[in-house]
């Protein structure tokens, strides 16, 4: 397993995967910064630049989270919510048929081992409210700002 460090707006992620793909990516406050990125990790470490600085709305290189099969249907589904948008817990938990399970939802999109790419930050309590996020929410504000900046109108 290969890991790099990259300095973001938010911290230094750590970027970890190998020839099967992306296994994790996390937030840290600081780190080394990793000045040669190992080949497995490149395009990882290309698409989240490019997704800071604006560029990118959507991540296309392989994967490869480690979970249960419950996390893992959680995971996917959240790949699923688009870019600029927000769903609810309840809403996750419709989607996979079981509205019961909203505290397992809950317990696996905290449990999300791709920070960013599975947008766990993009999920809302039903109310519309900022809900815990495990990089802070004060992050989980700057992503969803990030993502849907709000425009100025012309005032002519």
């Amino acid at each position: 397993m290969e890991t790099a460090f990259i300095k973001t707006p938010l911290g230094t992620a750590k970027i970890s995967g190998d020839e099967h793909g992306i296994a994790s990516i996390s937030i840290l406050e600081e780190g080394e910064i990793t000045e040669k990125i190992p080949n497995d990790l490149k395009e990882a470490v290309k698409q989240l630049q490019d997704y800071f600085n604006g560029k990118r709305t959507r991540f296309d290189f392989k994967l490869n989270p480690q979970g249960t099969e419950f996390q893992q249907k959680v995971w996917n589904a959240l790949l699923e919510i688009p870019f600029g948008k927000t769903v609810s817990y309840m809403d996750i938990t419709k989607k996979l048929g079981d509205v019961k399970a909203i505290r397992a939802v809950a317990s696996a999109n905290g449990k999300n081992p791709l920070w960013i790419v599975v947008p766990c930050h993009r999920v809302i309590g039903t109310d519309g409210s900022l809900t815990g996020y495990a990089g802070g929410l004060w992050r989980k504000k700057w992503l969803l700002e990030h993502e849907n900046p709000t425009t100025q109108q012309s005032l002519f």
